[in-house]
Formats: C-alpha cells, sequence, structure tokens
C-alpha cells in the first residue's frame, strides 16, 4: 500500500509493502499517481519526500502480477495498459510542480530506480543500491533507460543496464545519481531539512525552475519515454518474458530460448 504523511513544509509518500519488498503492483501504482495529485492541491506542502519502509526502498514491478498477465490470451494489450500507467506515474512526476526528493535506504530496483530517477534531489545511504536487472527476467528497462541517460549521461546509462552492474550509495554519489549520503537514521530527517531550504525560496520560482530542468533542457525525455513504454511491452510479449517471469515464480534460474 501507499501511506502519505504531512509534516509542512514537506509532505511523505511511503511505500509500505515489505512483504513484497515494495513492489510495485498496478494498483499501488494507481495510489502513487492519486497521492502526487493529492500533494499537488495541499498548497501547505512545497516538497514531497518519497520513501519506503523496510529493507528495501522498492524492488520494481510486482513481477508475480506480471507472471499472470503473460497467461492472458489477450496479453500484449494488457501489457500496453500496464505500461501507459507506468509511464503515467513517471510522467507525472517529472511534471509534479513542486520538488520531489528520493529518501533512499535500500534497493532500488528496476522500476524503483525509475522512481528515483524521476525525483529531483535524492538523499541516500551506504545501505542503497540500484540497478535495472530486466534482462535477467527476459525484460526490458524501456522507462528507465531514458530516465538513466538524462540524469546521469548514455555511459553510465549502459554500464547499468547493459552491464548488469548495481551501483552502491557510495558510487551512485560519486556519479551524481544521488545528491546527498547520510546515515540510515538520517535519511529522512535530512531530506525534510531540505524540504525546508526549499521550502524558503518563492513558490513559482521553484516551479518555473523545475519547469525548465524537466521540460525544455530534457526536452526529448518525454518522447523518449513514449518510445521506452512501446519497447517495454512489446518485450513482455516475448518467449524470453515468459520464461523468465515463470522462473521468477517458480524461484528458479531462467532457461532462455
Amino acid at each position: 500500500m501507499i501511506r502519505l504523511q504531512k509534516v509542512a513544509p514537506s509532505g511523505t509518500i511511503l511505500i509500505d509493502a515489505p512483504a513484497t519488498h515494495n513492489a510495485l503492483s498496478r494498483e499501488m501504482i494507481q495510489q502513487l499517481i492519486e497521492a502526487f495529485s493529492d500533494f499537488h492541491r495541499d498548497k501547505s506542502v512545497r516538497a514531497v519526500i518519497l520513501s519506503a519502509t523496510g529493507a528495501t526502498f522498492c524492488s520494481g514491478s510486482h513481477l508475480i502480477e506480471w507472471h499472470a498477465t503473460s497467461q492472458e490470451l489477450e496479453a500484449l494489450e494488457t501489457w500496453k495498459e500496464i505500461a501507459d500507467e507506468i509511464l503515467e506515474l513517471i510522467e507525472s512526476m517529472l511534471r509534479f510542480p513542486k520538488p520531489i526528493i528520493a529518501a533512499v535506504d535500500g534497493a532500488a530496483l528496476g522500476l524503483g530506480l525509475a522512481l528515483v530517477l524521476a525525483s529531483d534531489l535524492v538523499v541516500a545511504t551506504k545501505r542503497a543500491s540500484f540497478a535495472a536487472p530486466a534482462p535477467r527476467f527476459g525484460l526490458v528497462s524501456g522507462v528507465v533507460a531514458p530516465l538513466l541517460a538524462f540524469r546521469c549521461g548514455g555511459s553510465i546509462a549502459a554500464r547499468i543496464l547493459l552491464g548488469n552492474e548495481s551501483v552502491d550509495g557510495d558510487e551512485a554519489h560519486r556519479i551524481h545519481l544521488v545528491h546527498r549520503l547520510v546515515p540510515s537514521d538520517l535519511v529522512w530527517a535530512n531530506a525534510n531539512e531540505w524540504a525546508k531550504q526549499i521550502a524558503t525560496g518563492a513558490q513559482e520560482s521553484i516551479q518555473m525552475t523545475k519547469r525548465l530542468l524537466n521540460e525544455m533542457i530534457g526536452e526529448n525525455v518525454m518522447t523518449h519515454l513514449a518510445t521506452g513504454g512501446a519497447v517495454m511491452a512489446t518485450g513482455c510479449s516475448t518467449d524470453a518474458a515468459a520464461e523468465g517471469l515463470a522462473a521468477f515464480q517458480q524461484k528458479r534460474p531462467p532457461k532462455f530460448p
């Protein structure tokens, strides 16, 4: 589930599904979209902190749910719907008028990494790690790829997406994926202090600056995300994806064709 807390001038969105390592189901994706909409309307909230409970920030998409989708007769249409829902979430974050601060203490994988990259600022701990393991499941990181290229450049994107590397908190800080590295017990507090610092500026100025960064300097990001979403949906309909998802559910190594 997704929980909301408010300590003005910040609002906090918590991913709270520790039993699945905070994997995002389709229902939770909709809850996240609604949560950002709620804080959009709340004038007392000047920045939003995106965080999670448990030892994992977000393990990505709910692959057990995805396996069920792969068994449907009209699975391609459902994959397109899922891709559209994910795109709606990521684009809503990029267009959200207030700064989003990701507070990461644990692994951010796949869609979890996309959430971090769609945030404007990132506070993390040494326990944090970042990876895009989609190929291990026969899938394509269609949404992560353009966001990684936008935030960190093509070389870092290739290293993580093609090199199958996991980047720890220290390394993520060195390559500027993470802006602040703090102890685990201070990750939310540091993000909240940052929100207070942001709130000392003019709200209109902050909003226009974020729009400048994400929609003008990053003018091709939305187009690339749409393309990535289409590739992701197509990739989900392949035999490799069916095998990877079945292997995940059965807790065995995949045997790709």
